[in-house]
C-alpha cells in the first residue's frame, strides 16, 4: 500500500483559496479510481515547527502504484494539479511529496 502525502505552501490568501478549490476535484478523482481511498485534506498544524511555510496539505492511500498511476493520468487530477502550481509559492516548489510504502 501507498500513502502519498502532499504539503501545500499558498502563495497567498488567494492562493489558498484556489488550494481549497481544488480539494472537491482531488476527492472526485479518488472516487472514480479503483484502488484509492481515504482521502482527506486540512490545515496543517504543525505542532513540531519543522514545516510550518506548508499550512496546508492532503493525503490519500492507494492499494498500489498501479492505482498511483491512474490517479495521476487522470484528466481531473491533472488539472488540480494545474490548480495547485499555480497557486504555491514558487509553483512546484511550493509543493511537498511524499509517497509512503506502509
Amino acid at each position: 500500500m501507498l500513502h502519498h502525502i502532499v504539503l501545500l505552501e499558498p502563495a497567498s490568501a488567494q492562493g489558498l483559496d484556489q488550494i481549497k478549490a481544488a480539494m472537491p476535484i482531488l476527492a472526485t478523482v479518488c472516487d472514480a479510481v479503483a484502488g484509492a481511498a481515504g482521502f482527506a485534506h486540512g490545515p496543517n498544524l504543525d505542532f513540531e515547527g519543522k514545516s510550518a511555510r506548508f499550512t496546508y496539505g492532503f493525503s490519500v492511500s492507494f492499494a498500489d502504484r498501479a492505482a498511483h498511476l491512474a490517479y495521476e493520468a487522470h484528466p481531473d487530477h491533472i488539472r488540480a494539479g494545474g490548480m495547485l502550481v499555480a497557486a504555491c509559492a514558487g509553483g512546484h516548489a511550493g509543493i511537498f511529496v511524499a509517497d509512503l510504502a506502509i
